[in-house]
């Protein structure tokens, strides 16, 4: 392009000079030049021809190639614009495929809807109709199942919570059953007792039914003036050669016994003679309680008592428990305690100190109103006994809460003295009565096949039906009649509840 125009410019300016030379110069000189002027012109031309040619033709190629460029770059866009509609038309086929399934889910789940509603209102029928039929063939309420189902519901977090008893009962059974066992069979073995215990005689024999008549005397006023004196019911029955002495207080039944041994060996029975008796048995029975406490005192080692309390240790050689001695009970049970101190390294003399006066109110309990536990503890602290001996005899039956160790051991040897074989006896019919019941109690847990009292009533075996009481179940029936039998029953020592459950699977080879 600048080639051209460079041509140009030199044609228009050899033009200007022609013009000019011919103006000035003479015709001939002006027909030479102009001649050299034409010349020259024609080469101009020729040269700006062929500059002009080439400057076309760079031109075009320019064109050319700005053309190709031009035209690739509109084939881009063009591949680059199909390449962008043909992925619009795609997306816009995934949205119309989409928007199609979305549609058709939509129809689906307002189908399901309408059959769901179908459905529920279906079962909310079959459920009302079932709930009624329910009702009258169980013959009980909605609210009545479901307190029945809050019942299991119960059972279910009680046996839970059982499991989780059996384990922690099971971690301290096995950590220390061996060792009490080692510790009590130790105790027991270190103390000698009686196999049957002594019991009060309250039936006194005559030498011949003839004294009876002698006894009653004229009209009746022997036996007016006995009972006036002693204080004490004398029963003359049928029963051959023999009376009854009958009265609570059983110092003043051993004192009327010893006036009425006294009168029939001396024959003379009149009111004066049984007034003059029985002061004269009031003062050996006095003796005889003296005596019978500092015996029981000197046996059990224990120093510096007072003398009070040794009369009344001794009142307790005439009182019995469940047919066992009481005085004798406290000896034993004193033993016990200073054994189970020295096995587990505790302070013997206040744990046995303790036994020994744990059942002291007994001594009194006709005369004051209160358990004997407490009346004893009064008496205890009134005489100046240790603080912590006081507390042995006020808790050893739950009635205060026990916080040392001597208490627990005092009433560990209690139950062990008062709960050995052969240290307790019952009447006949009470225990009779006391076997029935603990069965009773028994047989009326659901799931209770049979039951057993064994060991004289201090062990029962229940045998339950093993597809009806599981594992759980039985611990908690275990549980359960040992408390009722806590609450309904009195006994001495303890009762051993075991519940048995077994399962045979039995198959025959033919």
């Amino acid at each position: 392009m600048q080639t051209v125009l460079i041509g140009v410019a030199a044609l228009a300016v050899g033009v200007g000079v022609g013009f000019v030379v011919r103006k000035t110069m003479s015709a001939s000189n002006a027909r030479s030049v102009e001649a050299r002027a034409h010349k020259m012109l024609l080469e101009a031309e020729r040269e700006a021809d062929a500059t002009t040619k080439r400057a076309l033709q760079e031109t075009k190629d320019e064109i050319v190639a700005m053309r190709r460029e031009v035209e690739e770059d509109a084939r881009a866009r063009r591949e680059e614009l199909a390449r962008h509609e043909r992925r619009m038309t795609g997306a816009e086929e995934d949205l119309r495929t989409k928007a199609a399934r979305v549609d058709v889910r939509a129809r689906e789940l307002e189908d399901r809807e309408e059959k769901l509603a179908y459905v529920r209102e279906q079962l909310e029928r079959a459920t009302e109709l079932h709930r009624a039929q329910l009702e009258k063939i169980a013959g009980m309420t909605s609210a009545e199942a479901r307190d029945h189902l809050l019942g299991q519901i119960v059972e279910e977090a009680k046996r839970a919570a059982m499991a989780q008893v059996r384990e922690i009962e099971q971690r301290a059974r096995e950590e220390g059953e061996e060792r009490a066992r080692k510790i009590v069979t130790i105790a027991i073995q270190r103390v000698a007792s009686e196999q049957t215990a002594e019991s009060t005689v309250s039936v006194f024999a005559l030498p011949s039914d003839d004294m009876k008549g002698r006894i009653i005397g004229r009209e009746g006023r022997n036996i007016r003036a006995f009972e006036a004196a002693t204080g004490v019911n004398l029963i003359i029955d049928d029963t051959p050669e023999a009376v009854v002495l009958s009265c609570f207080d059983p110092v003043r039944r051993e004192a009327a016994r010893m006036t009425l041994e006294k009168l029939v060996q001396d024959g003379r029975i009149h009111p004066a003679r049984i007034e003059e008796i029985h002061e004269r048995s009031l003062r050996e029975i006095e003796e005889r309680i003296r005596r019978a406490g500092e015996d029981a005192v000197a046996e059990v080692e224990i120093t510096d008592i007072h003398p009070e309390m040794i009369k009344l240790l001794g009142r307790l050689q005439y009182r019995t428990s469940y047919g066992q001695n009481v005085l004798k009970h406290l000896v034993e049970s004193a033993h016990i305690a200073a054994a189970l101190a020295a096995e587990i390294g505790v302070d013997a003399s206040v744990a046995k100190r303790g036994a020994f006066l744990h059942d002291i109110g007994k001594a009194v309990t006709h005369e004051v109103e209160g358990s004997h536990a407490i009346i004893g503890a009064e008496i205890a602290r009134r005489l100046k006994e240790h603080a912590d001996v006081v507390h042995c005899i006020e808790s050893h039956h739950g009635e205060v809460e026990q916080h040392s160790i001597h208490a627990v051991l005092a009433q560990i040897a209690d139950g062990i003295s008062g709960g050995r074989p052969g240290a307790r006896r019952e009447s006949l019919e009470t225990y009779v009565k006391r076997l029935e019941r603990l069965e009773e109690i028994c047989t009326a847990h659901p799931g209770v096949a049979k039951t057993f009292a064994m060991q004289a009533g201090r062990e029962v075996r229940v045998m339950v039906v093993p597809e009806e009481v599981d594992d759980l179940r039985a611990q908690i029936i275990a549980r359960d009649i040992a408390k009722q039998v806590e609450e309904e029953l009195q006994y001495p020592g303890q009762i051993k509840i075991t519940v048995v459950r077994e399962t045979r699977a039995v198959e025959y080879a033919r």
